[in-house]
């Protein structure tokens, strides 16, 4: 449940709850639905309906309220939490961890975690930000709609940065540069993607990081966000991550060595910058891998 508590400022007076939902709280019209269902909107005290007009000084509540994710089981396992306030909850997702359950991993799943951590409170699990099943690190989970809608509209309006590491199968040409190469899927219905110019713009600036023999350490900055994207583009630039049995090389028993460090957005409530980072894994390290070459 997040509530939302208004005194009606002098700009406000004379609106109806509606404009002030879709205009100060930036509600979409679907969780304006959703309010009105329920017990979700009181002024002074007392429920209202949309269209009743405000005066100055009245005091508006808001309640978000949530129900649990069905078909998810709370299970205790442990999460690394990297931030933690009313609406945004982070965590350092594990590598072999998928972000949600499917028909062959139903209790081992960020999802089934995240639930167990809010054991005994309704919550619908949302990942805006989600990530693959082989991918470690940061995690972005909304504690309510709202928070839900301003995230995933801030991917979509290119406002939520991601910074990954890769280990890749050789070394680029440059130092640093960037990849334009536009993608699209190999046949409908599966999941592997191509490069074509038929396909949608895909943008990743690169930056070599360290080597050693045959490996490299990459930073990236992908300005798109089309699936497979950071895997696909080293792969197109002649140095595929390790252990990628789609765009790469499989190697058995590992798992594709890619890191999501950090995401930078504009927090929802306040508007304020915020970067949250995770440490990369012991596995990610060049030293580690080399050893088993």
């Amino acid at each position: 449940m997040r509530e939302f508590i208004l005194t009606v400022p002098e700009n406000l007076a004379g609106r109806d709850i509606k404009y002030i939902l879709k205009n100060h709280f930036e509600f979409s019209s679907s969780l304006i639905t959703a309010l009105k269902e329920g017990d979700g909107i009181m002024l002074c005290g007392k429920k209202e309906f949309v269209n009743k007009k405000v005066a100055l000084g009245d005091i508006l509540k808001i309640t978000l309220f949530d129900k649990a994710s069905e078909n998810i089981t709370p299970q205790n396992i442990p999460l690394d939490i990297l931030y933690d306030d009313e609406d945004l909850l982070a965590v350092n997702k594990p590598p072999k961890t998928p972000t949600h359950p499917s028909i062959y991993h139903t209790k081992d799943t960020v999802a089934n975690a995240v639930l167990y951590y809010f054991k005994g409170t309704p919550f619908t699990f949302r990942a805006p930000s989600r990530l693959d099943r082989d991918t470690s690190g940061v995690l972005i989970v909304a504690k309510n709609a709202w928070c839900a809608e301003r995230i995933s509209r801030a991917i979509k309006n290119g406002e939520f940065k991601k910074e990954y590491m890769a280990v890749c199968v050789g070394t680029p040409k440059d130092m640093r540069g960037t990849i334009s190469a536009p993608i699209k899927r190999e046949k409908q219905g599966i999941i592997k993607r191509v490069i074509s110019p038929d396909g949608k713009n895909a943008v990743t600036d690169y930056e070599v990081i360290k080597t050693l023999g045959n490996l490299s350490l990459l930073k990236l900055c992908p300005k798109t966000g089309r699936t497979h994207q950071i895997r696909l583009h080293l792969s197109h630039i002649g140095t595929p991550i390790y252990g990628d049995f789609l765009y790469g090389e499989e190697v058995l028993g590992e798992r594709i060595r890619l890191h999501c460090k950090s995401v930078s957005f504009a927090h929802p409530l306040t508007k304020k910058p915020i970067t949250i980072t995770a440490p990369l894994p012991h596995d990610m390290r060049l030293e580690e891998i080399y050893k088993k070459l």
